[in-house]
Order: structure tokens, then sequence, then C-alpha cells
């Protein structure tokens, strides 16, 4: 990469991680389904990461960053902020409301009720922002320089991709050594922090829709670019660039992405609640229709994250 050198957590920073945030999250469960079970010939096992509070995986890294954050600075600043599509909002307002502190949230304008609604009812205050992700971050960077705030980067900060890396630690429990771990990829926070956290031990393989291909664009160029975002998950995956720490990570590991249309993951979505009722969102089920548009990538099974659910339940699923 052309930019200056990435810093990455260590295994040491994740199993850190884990140990600080213990009891601030779940230790959330996996269920193993036989071959069939979801139309797919292979074996699957979902680690059902849409039980974490707030509905995502994203309260690990926002507990993370906010414990270092505070523990770096000595004192409590005049709060926290970030920038999110939702989901990474919800676990900010969830973390500063448990620290105590103030929170503002920006999002982009199109973000769904479904996920403003929980990130208001959590007691930050919401900014909606003109444009995309990228303009919402450039509005919550500047909050923080002028109000003295911590900003919570969603997931290019070391220590946001070491708390989502404690996911990766609990899968190292669950699943056996050598199966394949599928997640979804926007920004890449999860997918770095993963597959740092199982390096040696499992193979990590990132999904992103065809409408936002960051991290595949990224590993191409060898370094992040911008990229056009839509389609059905941008609310969780439309990062117009990948981050630095994941694109960094894909590279050092020679990651091949998958990508998936967004047909694909309207119906993996549509056979979760068909056959399991699980209510995902887009988002959370991008990985698994990986698995079941190309199952013979996989053809002794592998692990799939479910990562979010934050939804509407009137939101038509199947």
């Amino acid at each position: 990469m052309n930019a200056q050198p990435v810093t990455m957590p260590s295994a040491d920073d994740i199993r850190a991680a884990a140990e600080r945030i213990r009891t601030a999250v779940r230790r959330t469960p996996v269920m193993r389904l036989a071959a069939g079970e979801l139309d797919a010939p292979i074996p699957i096992t979902l680690k059902l990461e849409f039980l974490q509070h707030t509905g995502s995986f994203k309260v690990r890294g926002a507990s993370n960053a906010l414990a270092l954050l505070r523990a770096a600075d000595g004192v409590a600043p005049s709060g926290v902020c970030c920038a999110s599509g939702g989901n990474h909002g919800a676990a900010v307002a969830w973390a500063a409301r448990e620290a105590g502190l103030p929170a503002t949230v920006f999002v982009p304008d199109f973000s769904p009720r479904s996920k403003t609604d929980i990130i208001e009812s959590l007691g930050a205050r919401l900014r909606r922002v003109e444009g995309f992700y990228a303009d919402a971050l450039a509005a919550s960077q500047d909050h923080a320089r002028h109000a003295g705030a911590f900003h919570i980067d969603a997931y290019d900060d070391p220590r946001t991709v070491a708390g989502q890396g404690t996911l990766g630690l609990e899968l190292a429990e669950q699943v056996p050594e050598g199966q394949p771990v599928v997640v979804g990829c926007g920004g890449g926070g999860l997918y770095a922090g993963v597959a740092l956290a199982l390096a040696g031990r499992n193979r990590v393989i990132a999904v992103e829709p065809s409408s936002a291909p960051s991290l595949t664009a990224a590993l191409e160029a060898g370094e992040p670019v911008d990229v056009e975002v839509g389609g059905i998950a941008v609310d969780s995956l439309g990062a117009r660039q990948a981050g630095r720490i994941a694109t960094a990570v894909g590279l050092s590991l020679g990651v091949k992405t998958l990508t998936v249309a967004d047909e694909d993951i309207a119906a993996a979505r549509a056979l979760l609640w068909q056959r399991l009722r699980i209510a995902a969102e887009p988002g959370g089920t991008t990985a698994l229709a990986s698995l079941l548009t190309h199952s013979e990538r996989f053809p002794d099974g592998a692990t799939v994250v479910i990562s979010g659910a934050n939804a509407s339940p009137s939101q038509q699923v199947g």
C-alpha cells in the first residue's frame, strides 16, 4: 500500500479487549444446521450475533474503543460521537449510556427509522446528514474537533477492530479448527477483527454486496479506493471506501472476497425467516447469501455470522 503504515491490533490486543468487555457484551450462541435445512447441500453453522445488545456485533467494538479512550484521556470528555448507517450508532449510544456520557450520532439521511429509533431510544442525539456514510463521517469528525468529544470510528480504528475480534475468539471455542468462517463486509471492521483473531486456525471470507464492493476494489488496487455504493444493504454495508485496516489484513492474508447480488441477499433473508423465524436485516444475511449461491466453494460446510437484525418488524422478509 502506498499510504502510511497501518496499525493493526495484535492477538494480545484482541485478548485484552475480550477481558475488558467481558461483562458488557453477550456471548452469542451458534446454531448447527444439517445439509439441506437451508436449501444448501452443505452443513451450515450460524453464529447468532444479532442477539447481541442493540441487535448487532457493533457493541463489541464500541465498548472496547470507549473504554480505551477514557483510560487514555484520564477524564470524561464532553461526550462521544460517531458516524454510522445505524448499527454502530446504536452501539455507541448504548456504550455511552452505560458509561454515563452523552452521545451524538451522525447518520446519512437515508438511514432507516428501524435503526435511528434505536439510537434515539438510547438517549443519543441524532444528526441526519445529506449523502452517504462518508459525509456523516466528515460531520462527526468535525463535531469531535469543535466539541471536544471522543470520536469512535465504526471500522478503521484498531480499538474498534480489536473489539470486533472478540467475536472471533468466541468462535474459536464454538466451531472446529479449519472450518471456514464467512462474514459480511462493509468497511471491514468485523472481517479484520475476526480474521486476526482466527489467523492460523480458520480461514475467514469477506462477503460484500455487488452493489457496494469496497473491499474487493481495495484489494485489487492495493489500497482503499472510492466505489459507488447502493443497494439493499447500503445502510449497513455501504462504505464508499474499505478501511485501511481491513485492506491491510486482506492483503497480508491473500484473501479473496465474494460478492452477492441484492436478489440473493433478499432470498437468504426470506429463507432465514421461513425456515428458522430469524428476522435478520439485509446486511446481516449477506454472508449467508454467499453460502446459498456458492455452496460449491464450501464442500464441507462453513460457519456464517448473522451479524445484525435491525430491520422494522413490518418490513417484508418472506
